[in-house]
């Protein structure tokens, strides 16, 4: 297997990093930290290559997780009572924005089969788009976009969503260096961005909160670094004359402490992303696949996925979709749609695996973060 050691990519990035002159914009608030991003810099023009943006690399553990089987008979993990919350459709209003040129794509579309890796986990992978058609423009795929960011002078990209109008989640890896105290900085979030173009505008971050643990690299994990209990993030966007990016965009719902799973740790996990080797990462993709939830690594959820590099970040959700109207049934259980209950934490750069995995969303994680956010923000929730 072809191996990206995280040690390797974190000796790359930290040394980008002045790491001194960010510390004074570092909050502790326990088990969170939050960044709060210097009002010059955010606002600072061209310090974002929209164009030529690198993908940030995933996360790779070097070797394969526990399978479906083995997980199975290990009794699931005790996550404490699962929750949810709702989501919101915005008002779909649109803008007329270029951010990068416009490469010419394949016109070959439609539905593929099932296909599998050498850990033999079903998935498909497909473009969002319908042939002919801006699907991502619409709900419930417009809250999913790119997240550009600096580590030092060069601009890196992930993927996001928004959870709140103006709260984005995140992998943790995607804003700060995890266990050296370091984040990353001038974050933007474009939703539902496609090739080159920014329907919905192009939103700063205000700050970013991560969990203490990952920050200062205590956070349990059974690969270091990569396979963690709390690879998740949230980023405060700023408003733009009053108004929010999910205003326009609308926002999912979230759920914790294993929303959606069955009592063998199972669901079925609609993820969204742009990962690079797909479309050059210009469009959105999505891929679905049955996960399953690792207890012996770190309870991460694990799925088959096409996807690569730039999709960090990007939401696993339960439920994708508009709920239909219903005549002589009945919905099942855990049938809030479009809740997000991880982001793409990790995966393989070794193409035949075709395996990826996502932190736990709970309520030790996602819940404090998104009530930090709000406190810090009531406007943005």
């Amino acid at each position: 297997m072809k191996k990206l050691a995280l040690s390797a990519g974190v000796a790359l990035i930290g040394s980008t990093i002045a790491a001194g002159a960010a510390a004074q914009h570092v909050k502790s608030l326990g088990a969170l930290t939050q960044f709060v991003q210097p009002a010059q810099s955010s606002e600072a023009a061209g310090t974002i290559d929209f164009e030529h943006a690198l993908p940030m690399p995933l996360p790779n553990p070097g070797f394969v997780p526990p399978t479906r089987e083995e997980s199975l008979l290990l009794a699931p993990s005790k996550l404490g009572a699962p929750g949810h919350m709702a989501g919101g459709v915005g008002n779909g209003k649109r803008e007329s924005t270029r951010i990068a040129r416009p490469l010419a794509l394949s016109t070959e579309d439609g539905v593929a089969p099932q296909e599998f890796g050498t850990s033999s986990q079903p998935f498909t992978t497909n473009r969002v788009d319908a042939l002919g058609d801006n699907t991502q423009f619409y709900y419930a795929f417009r809250p999913t976009g790119k997240l550009f960011f600096n580590i030092g002078s060069s601009t890196y990209l992930c993927s996001a969503s928004l959870i709140k109008p103006g709260v984005v989640v995140t992998a943790a890896h995607c804003v700060a260096n995890f266990g050296r105290q370091q984040f990353y900085s001038n974050w933007r979030f474009v939703p539902a961005y496609s090739n080159g173009s920014a329907p919905y505008g192009v939103w700063s971050a205000a700050s970013a909160v991560v969990m203490t643990a990952y920050y200062n690299g205590s956070d349990p994990c059974a690969v270091s670094g990569v396979v963690c209990q709390d690879d998740v993030a949230v980023l405060i966007l700023s408003p733009q004359s009053g108004v929010y990016a999910g205003n326009r965009a609308g926002w999912y719902g979230y759920g914790w402490n294993g929303y959606g799973f069955n009592g063998s740790a199972q669901a079925l996990i609609n993820q969204l992303g742009y990962p690079v080797a797909l479309d050059g990462g210009l469009l959105m993709e999505r891929n679905d696949s049955q996960g399953y939830r690792a207890p012996g690594f770190s309870n991460n959820t694990v799925i088959g996925s096409l996807m690569t590099g730039g999709s960090s970040g990007g939401p696993w959700h339960v439920n994708l979709g508009m709920a239909p109207s219903l005549a002589g049934t009945s919905f099942g259980s855990a049938a809030a749609r479009n809740t997000v209950v991880g982001v793409t934490s990790w995966g393989y750069t070794d193409p035949a695996v075709k395996q990826q995995g996502a932190s736990p969303f709970t309520s030790g994680n996602i819940v404090p973060l998104v009530n930090t956010a709000c406190s810090a923000a009531p406007g943005a929730c």
